[in-house]
Parts: C-alpha cells; sequence; structure tokens
C-alpha cells in the first residue's frame, strides 16, 4: 500500500510544504485552512472511508468539550457529560481495537465459536483518540481556552504526527495556529525540520530497516514456528529488536518534528535517549515523553498517585502500566509486557526508599553505582520487549528459554544466516550510535541553538569540538547534508516496501 512507504511520506511533504507558502502567499490568513486540507487528504489517502469516522470523533469531542468548558452549568450535567465523552472515545477504540481480543478469549474460556467479520483497525485511532480524551478532562478542570472548530480539527488531524504521535497537548498545539508569523516562510524552521526529517529517515531506513529489521524478524518468526534457536541465536534476535523499534519509533518521531516544524509548528520532543537510562523511572521519563507524560497526568494521578500510601502507589503504578500496555495491542503478549514494566517500577521505588532508609544521597551516585544500574535497566528493557514483539506468548517464553541457556549455552547460530561476525558488527555499530553519541536534539540543537523548555543537555567536549572544528563549515554540513540524503534515496529505492512498527498501535 502507498500509504505505508515512505515514498508517498517523501513525494506528499514537499508538494504540502510548496503549495502551502505558494497559496499563502496569494490568500493570506489561509494557512490553517490549507493544514486542514492536506491533512485530511493524507487521512482519507489511506481509506476515505475512515475519513468519516475521524470527523465524526473531531466533531462530537469539540462539542462536548464546548460545553464542558461552561463552568455556568449545573455540576452533575458537566460530570455526566465529561463520563459520556470519555465512554463513547473509549467504546470507539475498544470496538476496532480489542473486540477480537475478547471474543477470543470468551471463546477459549466457554468452549464457544463467537466471531465477527475482520475489524480493520483505523490509524492513528489510539494517538487521536488520547489526545480528545486529554481535552475533554481538560476542559472539565476549566484549563481550556476558547478554541474554534478550525484549530481544534488541526489540532486533532495535523498530519505530521496524527499516525503515531507524539501525542500533543492542545495547550502546546493549538495556540501555535494563532501566531502571527505561521504563515510566512523562514528559512530557520526550513532548515531545522528538514534536518530532523533527514535524522529520522535515517533511523528508519538506514538504521532499522536495513540492519537489524531481517535479524529480529528471522529470529522471531522461528520462535513463533517453535523452531530450535540457540543461545546466541536468541539474544542477537532481542537485542536486534531493541535497536530496531528505537530508531523506527524515534525516526518517526523525529520525522513528525521535522514536518511540523517546516510550517513553523513545534511538536514536543518524544525521545531523549532513552537506552542511557539509569533506572526503569529514567527510562520512562526518555522513552515515548508524550505517552508517559499522558499515563501520569490522566491515569496514574486521578487513581490517586502517591499520595494514599506506598501500597495504593504500588497498585496504581501497576494498574496504569498494565492498561498502558494493552493501549498499545490487543495481545496478553502486551499485557504481560506493560506488567512487567510496572513490576520494575515497584522495584525502583522500593529500591530507593531503601537507599533513603540507610541515609544514602539520590543526589549523589558513584559512576559504577551508575552505571550498574544502567546496564541492569537495559538487560530489563531487552527482557520486556521480547514480550512487546513476539507473537504470541508460547513465542515469547521460546525466545526467553533461549536466552537463558535452557537450550544450552552455545556460542553457535542456528537459525540466523548472516556471518556472526557481521551480525555482531551491527549491533557494536548501534551500540555506539545510541551510547556514545548525541541524540537528534543535540545535534540540531548544535547546529541551531535551539531551546527546550522540558529538556536541557549539557553537550561533552568530543561534541563541541566537533562544533567548533568541523560543524561551522557549510560546506562540510552541505556534504554531509547531501551526502546523508543521497544514502536513504538510494537505500529506498532498492529497500522492500516497510511500514512504521508503531502504525500498527
Amino acid at each position: 500500500m502507498l500509504f505505508n512507504s515512505l515514498e508517498f511520506i517523501f513525494i506528499f511533504l514537499p508538494l504540502t510544504v510548496l503549495s502551502y507558502f505558494i497559496i499563502n502567499r496569494l490568500f493570506y490568513s489561509w494557512g490553517v485552512v490549507i493544514y486542514v486540507a492536506a491533512s485530511l487528504f493524507f487521512y482519507a489517502w489511506w481509506n476515505p472511508i475512515y475519513l468519516s469516522l475521524l470527523m465524526s470523533s473531531i466533531l462530537f469531542n469539540y462539542w462536548i468539550g464546548f460545553f464542558l468548558s461552561k463552568n455556568s452549568m449545573i455540576s452533575i450535567v458537566r460530570k455526566n457529560l465529561l463520563v459520556l465523552g470519555i465512554a463513547v472515545n473509549l467504546g470507539l477504540i475498544g470496538y476496532f481495537k480489542y473486540t477480537n481480543f475478547f471474543l477470543n478469549n470468551l471463546n477459549a474460556i466457554l468452549n464457544t465459536n463467537f466471531s465477527l467479520y475482520e475489524i480493520i483497525l483505523p490509524l492513528g485511532i489510539s494517538f487521536y483518540t488520547f489526545q480528545q480524551i486529554a481535552y475533554l478532562v481538560d476542559s472539565y478542570r476549566g484549563e481550556t481556552k476558547e478554541y474554534n472548530l478550525l484549530h481544534y480539527t488541526l489540532f486533532v488531524s495535523f498530519f505530521p504526527q496524527l499516525i503515531a504521535g507524539p501525542i500533543v497537548h492542545h495547550k502546546e498545539i493549538i495556540p501555535q495556529f494563532t501566531n502571527k508569523y505561521l504563515n510566512r516562510l523562514s528559512s530557520k524552521n526550513l532548515a531545522v525540520g528538514l534536518s530532523f526529517f533527514l535524522l529520522g529517515l535515517f533511523k528508519k531506513v538506514l538504521l532499522a530497516d536495513s540492519l537489524v529489521a531481517g535479524i529480529a524478524n528471522q529470529t522471531f518468526d522461528a520462535a513463533a514456528a517453535g523452531s530450535g534457536l540457540s543461545f546466541l541465536d536468541a539474544w542477537l534476535g532481542a537485542l536486534a529488536y531493541t535497536f530496531q523499534l528505537y530508531f523506527d519509533f524515534s525516526g518517526y518521531s523525529d520525522m513528525a518534528i521535522g514536518a511540523a516544524r517546516m510550517f513553523g509548528i513545534q511538536l514536543p520532543i518524544n525521545f531523549n535517549s532513552p537506552y542511557k537510562a539509569v533506572s526503569i523511572s529514567d527510562f520512562w521519563r526518555r522513552w515515548h515523553i508524550t505517552l508517559s507524560n499522558f499515563l501520569r497526568d490522566y491515569l496514574y494521578i486521578p487513581l490517586g498517585g502517591s499520595r494514599k500510601g506506598e501500597l495504593r502507589r504500588n497498585i496504581n503504578l501497576i494498574i496504569t502500566m498494565l492498561l498502558g500496555g494493552l493501549w498499545h495491542g490487543a495481545g496478553w503478549t502486551f499485557v504481560v509486557w506493560g506488567g512487567l514494566h510496572g513490576v520494575y517500577l515497584v522495584l525502583n521505588h522500593k529500591w530507593r526508599c531503601l537507599r533513603k532508609s540507610l541515609g544514602h544521597d539520590l543526589q549523589k551516585t558513584s559512576w559504577w553505582s551508575q552505571f550498574l544500574g544502567f546496564m541492569m535497566t537495559f538487560f530489563a528493557v531487552v527482557v520486556a520487549w521480547v514480550f512487546f514483539r513476539a507473537e504470541n506468548m508460547s513465542a515469547s517464553f521460546t525466545m526467553l528459554e533461549a536466552m537463558t541457556g535452557k537450550n544450552g549455552i552455545s556460542l553457535y547460530l542456528n537459525i540466523l544466516s548472516e556471518n556472526l561476525i557481521t551480525l555482531i558488527g551491527k549491533l557494536m555499530f548501534l551500540s555506539i550510535i545510541v551510547w556514545c553519541l548525541p541524540n537528534s536534539h543535540q545535534l540540531v540543537s548544535i547546529y541551531f541553538q535551539l531551546n527546550s523548555n522540558s529538556n536541557s543537555y549539557k553537550y561533552t567536549d568530543i561534541v563541541s569540538r566537533l562544533k567548533n572544528y568541523l560543524l561551522q563549515s557549510n560546506i562540510f554540513r552541505g556534504i554531509i547534508f547531501g551526502l546523508g540524503l543521497f544514502i536513504v534515496v538510494k537505500i529506498m529505492i532498492k529497500a522492500p516496501e516497510s511500514e512504521f512498527l508503531y502504525f500498527k498501535f
């Protein structure tokens, strides 16, 4: 399908940028209208039928939010409106995403044979549903302003982040639509946007798809088929998927941020070097940041957060992560993945409490303590990713049995067909990128002196020297940019069609 390929984005984005600035030059203040038209066309290209679903959802939530923002309404009426709005949104995502999952489990328990026709999951439904639930809750709290329907429609349907995030908040995005500079062509916005877009494209095409996707797919397919994985097969496959998912999803987020920035819209940063985390709570402050913030603000805190004692906090953490796992997909593997991270977070808090009781200063940790925390966190994350990726629970256990040496600790490959040195070389190369180099936002900040309210970065001497001796050269930057674009396009031409992993969520 053309929509699921990068070629469509490569064609659609430049045409939209060009059309936007040409039309807006002729018809000033038409910017938002052009944005909305482009976004709806972008979504309709996949399946026009589901455009009506998106528009119905937008209209319903806009009017519910409009009435919720009226404090003059009777309190019980406003509360019932909020319940209705959330119920309809959850019912919508529940029908499309979880109906077959529910029926399959019901059939397994009751030994029945209930079935429905195949339900196709609309692209982006998880993301735009969460954004609108947050909008309704904030409207009920009196935290929204008088947004017009056109701005609200663009907030929900803005094409760079509609399909797979980042999950944006109305406070972050809608006020930008009224910025008087939004409709003006900016060389800096284009340069920053193209830099982010190219970095994301490079991550997706060259790193995720070309280097490790084949390794991960071959390993997990073998696990699903019940083939005999060796110890080395399983670990190489698990690590390959760990890197594939990061470069694929963070690559999409970078492309979304870059595409939006070309139009002058600043989307929130969604990744901050998550595999450099030294604890599991640190990991969730760095991985899929917008989802983590949503789960914290609209689920964990309303459940009581940490305000009602340690036991209640632990229960709230596990419930939040279980639902976060189920949000990603209708399967027990996702539930287990979320539950594992809930347990990880509980253990992390207990460890911090133990250290406090022993009189340790949590703000001061030794290098070896941080390194140990980093190793344990990364190991825990890799194990959890096995459930996230596996076709079913049986395949998950097949992978984990091989990883724990149940099939014997063999340093030979049974499944993977590539040369062992080549496989290790690929993973080492990606490890260097992940752990030794600055991330996308840091790299772009070096060039353009970007400021972020949510992230502050301290650059190492190595990065500063790169900036001083190499990166200030326009010729050098032009060569690197052109070479990178050439490599990515060349690989795209030869590579098979590949969708982003988070499209399925």
